[in-house]
């Protein structure tokens, strides 16, 4: 089954399943949550990141964090923020320290680059608790057949559709995705 939602298409996020037993009522003892059927393993989704999303150089997600470059304060907290991540994680790609609006991005900014779900659930939970007073755009690398459509309507999906915010959402400049 493929659902259509205005011109993008998804399908069902039961795919995989069709023709699975029910699920059971019974619930957990906190009488809230359900109890689910065990499975042989983990999901793989633990190991790797789902298609479309690039398990490769270019990695799974992007992090962005804005920070208002006329104001010293967030500034001074973006820097050091910056330099902790540096040396809490080096192994992640880090970028360069923007002191002005860069792309679509409409005010100043780092990133982080995300290669596995190990490293996606580890610092996107440690931003959660360090990030003070900064927004945080996060958003998929894909991987995909454009279907008809353009590497650059790909990309504004990603950065829209697709995006997870921590913090006040900013406005993106997506008309440069065409």
């Amino acid at each position: 089954m493929v659902f259509t939602f205005g011109k993008t298409t998804y399908p069902s996020p039961l795919e995989g399943y069709e023709g699975a037993p029910p699920l059971p009522d019974e619930k957990n003892e906190d009488g809230k949550s359900y109890k689910n059927p065990a499975n042989e393993s983990l999901s793989k989704a633990y190991l790797e990141f789902p298609e479309p999303l690039d398990n490769g150089r270019r990695g799974g997600f992007d992090v962005h964090i804005y920070y208002f470059q006329s104001n010293e304060t967030q500034t001074q907290y973006a820097k050091e923020l910056w330099e902790r991540i540096r040396r809490e994680f080096p192994e992640l790609r880090i970028y360069r320290f923007w002191d002005r609006p860069i792309g679509p991005h409409p005010v100043a900014m780092f990133e982080v680059n995300l290669f596995t779900p190990a490293q996606f659930g580890a610092f996107i939970a440690w931003l959660a608790i360090y990030r003070g007073p900064l927004s945080v755009l996060i958003h998929p690398n894909t991987v995909e057949d454009a279907k008809g459509g353009s590497h650059m309507e790909i990309e504004r999906r990603n950065h829209s559709e697709r995006a997870i915010w921590m913090g006040e959402r900013i406005p993106l400049d997506l008309a440069r995705f065409g």
